[in-house]
């Protein structure tokens, strides 16, 4: 004689209002969910999008649930699935070369001074090396590359390129610089004092690189005043993860790499 009882089954869940998902396409604007930042979207990844406020600063917020407002109704952002427009770019900026296949590896050689310099430069430029089947090693630390210059014994097509840290005038690394370089070694460097400070501040959403007291660790001491509650290892993929394209980089960084690809490649 009657319906259903209205009340059974799980009446919440038949209530609740669906969060639409909305692609995070550039120049889309929205607010957090809590109403406290607004801006368009200038970049997204598969963990994150970047929005950037009408007075240029940056700000980064994970791609969660319900973690945004668009015209004042909560909604996802999800990472957009749209084809690219006119030719493919890798993430240097290159045009990208579609269907490629490995290359024989050149016997001339790019060196870096560590881990996290040599996945910056692999996220950033590795589709680059692939094409021109250049092979990318790092030094851990620069006091051993006289002798590894010298293991590598470059010469007309065999050529070693060499990115260094803190790169400045009497330094101990412009010292070492000097006692290696040759017509077939070029080393070069970026004033920063770790290849960290490489990254653009506001890609991470913060307003600058901290300054770190002398005597304390710089990885440390840049966690500890950022208040990242993550040792140097979880910050350095935070950081790497939040780099997605050259724009993400300081011109410093970008032209010494460039310029060690041209060398290493040049006939």
């Amino acid at each position: 004689m009657y319906g259903r009882d209205v009340l059974s089954g799980d009446w919440r869940r038949a209530r609740r209002k669906r969060i639409p998902e909305i692609p995070a396409e550039p120049d889309l604007v929205v607010e957090d969910a809590e109403g406290r930042f607004c801006g368009a979207v200038v970049a997204c990844d598969k963990e994150a999008v970047t929005l950037e406020d009408r007075f240029g600063r940056r700000r980064v917020f994970p791609l969660t649930p319900a973690g945004f407002l668009l015209d004042g109704e909560p909604v996802t952002l999800v990472r957009p699935k749209a084809a690219p427009k006119g030719p493919l770019r890798s993430a240097s900026g290159s045009i990208a070369v579609e269907g490629l296949r490995a290359q024989v590896a050149r016997e001339s050689r790019i060196y870096v001074e560590g881990v996290h310099d040599a996945a910056l430069v692999e996220k950033i430029w590795g589709h680059d090396l692939r094409v021109e089947g250049v092979v990318v090693e790092y030094l851990e630390g620069v006091d051993d590359l006289p002798a590894i210059v010298e293991e590598f014994a470059p010469g007309p097509g065999r050529r070693l390129g060499v990115l260094v840290d803190h790169l400045v005038p009497g330094s101990k690394e412009s010292r070492i610089a000097a006692r290696v370089s040759g017509d077939d070694v070029l080393v070069v460097g970026h004033p920063f004092v770790d290849i960290w400070q490489a990254v653009k501040p506001r890609t991470l959403g913060i307003a600058a690189w901290p300054d770190v007291p002398r005597g304390v660790p710089w990885k440390e001491g840049v966690i500890a005043a950022l208040g990242w509650r993550m040792d140097p290892q979880e910050a350095w993929r935070h950081i790497l993860g939040r780099v997605t394209t050259y724009t993400d980089l300081e011109p410093e960084l970008l032209g010494r790499v460039e310029e060690l690809i041209d060398f290493v490649t040049a006939p």
